[in-house]
C-alpha cells in the first residue's frame, strides 16, 4: 500500500501564506494521481487541487490564482503552496493518492493521509 504523511499546517493571519507537503512511501509507483482535499467543521469534504504524474493540474474555483499544487516525483512529495489565505480556507487538509491516470475530485482515491490543520484568522 501507499502511506501518506502531511505537514506544514498551522495558524496564519488572513492574507498570509502556507506551504503544505505530502510525503508518500510504500508502493509509490502507483501514485499516478495525487490531490489535496479539505473539510471545515460542519461542512462536506471538498476537493482543492489535483495533479497527475504528467504534471496536469486542476483546482476548485475558490482557490484558483491563490493556490499552486506541484509534485516532485523523484522524492515522492507533493506540495500545496497557499497564498492570500482567508478565513474560508480554514479546515483540515488531507493528502490523497489514486492508482489510476484519471485525476478528478469525484474519482475514488485509494490512499489518504491523517490530515493537517490549517487555521486562518481574520
Amino acid at each position: 500500500q501507499v502511506q501518506l504523511v502531511e505537514s506544514g499546517g498551522g495558524s496564519v493571519q488572513a492574507g498570509g501564506s502556507l506551504r503544505l507537503s505530502c510525503e508518500a512511501s510504500g508502493y509509490t509507483y502507483s501514485t499516478y494521481c495525487m490531490g489535496w482535499f479539505r473539510q471545515a467543521p460542519g461542512k462536506e469534504r471538498e476537493g482543492v487541487a489535483t495533479i497527475g504524474r504528467d504534471g496536469h493540474t486542476s483546482y476548485t474555483d475558490s482557490v484558483k490564482c491563490r493556490f499552486t499544487i506541484s509534485r516532485a516525483n523523484a522524492s515522492n512529495t507533493m506540495y500545496l503552496q497557499m497564498s492570500s489565505l482567508n478565513t474560508e480556507d480554514t479546515g483540515m487538509y488531507y493528502c490523497a493518492a489514486r492508482s489510476r491516470f484519471s485525476c478528478y475530485f469525484l474519482d475514488a482515491f485509494d490512499y489518504w493521509g491523517q490530515g493537517t490543520q490549517v487555521t486562518v484568522s481574520s
